[in-house]
């Protein structure tokens, strides 16, 4: 896979495909460009089965600390009705399904910070595993906005429950990697040097796993999934987050 990518690093390592959030000047800032480019990363490999394990990680001290919020008053200046917001929010809806469909297994390399749409990236991967120097965090409601991202809040009420979300959202705590293990928002925990060691512990049995056998497999985990829920409102987050975004940019200006 050859691509000019800016916001992403991206290498093919036969059947593994290593993306790695590269903007650490940002925090990896969960940015419209970088948006763009893992949607042209994930439909790449859509179009190829030779990929079996896709490996997602963040360069610098932090996974991701969230979305990039600079982008919303440029968007706004741009399209005062929020139709540049509406195709932001859509945007990431499209990349965390794309996430969770992928035929590749995907695994979340998580260390240092892991928050908001960073921590909306790493839940839509299958397999989590982080440094025990995670912080994570939910902050949208201490920043005013609903957590109407990518269609994050269905996917952590399916893999943590939906008391624990409630508190998680409510208090906008952060919590550690410890936590996050007892929440099932991290698989594994392990010391940061040994990141690597247990990402390769994963992905070699999976590379001998029938290609097909684990496509299946994969596809019957997100249909059973989804069959648990009885409506699926993550259609309305573009709306949500764009309404949001711009009654808080107004009110921020009139102060």
């Amino acid at each position: 896979m050859v691509e000019d990518f800016k916001a992403l690093h991206v290498i093919a390592e036969g059947p593994v495909l290593k993306v790695r959030l590269n903007s650490p000047e940002t925090g990896n800032a969960v940015s419209g460009p970088l948006l763009d480019e893992l949607l042209a990363v994930l439909d790449a490999v859509h179009g190829d089965p030779a990929v079996r394990v896709l490996i997602l990680s963040g360069a610098g001290d932090d996974f991701s600390l969230g979305g990039d919020r600079s982008e919303f008053p440029g968007l706004l200046a741009a399209h005062p009705g929020g139709a540049g917001l509406h195709a932001l929010g859509n945007k990431a809806r499209r990349v965390c399904e794309a996430l969770a469909s992928t035929h590749a297994v995907t695994v979340a390399r998580l260390h240092g910070g892991v928050i908001g749409a960073g921590l909306g990236l790493a839940v839509f991967c299958d397999l989590r595993v982080g440094a025990d120097n995670c912080r994570f965090r939910m902050p949208e409601l201490g920043l005013g906005v609903p957590p109407a991202w990518g269609g994050v809040l269905p996917r952590l009420l399916s893999e943590a429950g939906a008391a624990r979300v409630r508190e998680l959202l409510l208090t906008a705590d952060n919590f550690d990697a410890a936590r996050a293990a007892e929440l099932s928002v991290l698989h594994k925990v392990v010391p940061l040097d040994e990141l690597d060691n247990a990402v390769a512990r994963w992905t070699k049995p999976l590379l001998r796993r029938s290609p097909a056998a684990l496509r299946t497999t994969k596809a019957m985990l997100n249909a059973y999934a989804g069959a648990g829920r009885l409506a699926d409102a993550t259609f309305f987050d573009a709306e949500l987050l764009t309404a949001a975004v711009a009654a808080s940019e107004a009110a921020r200006e009139r102060r």
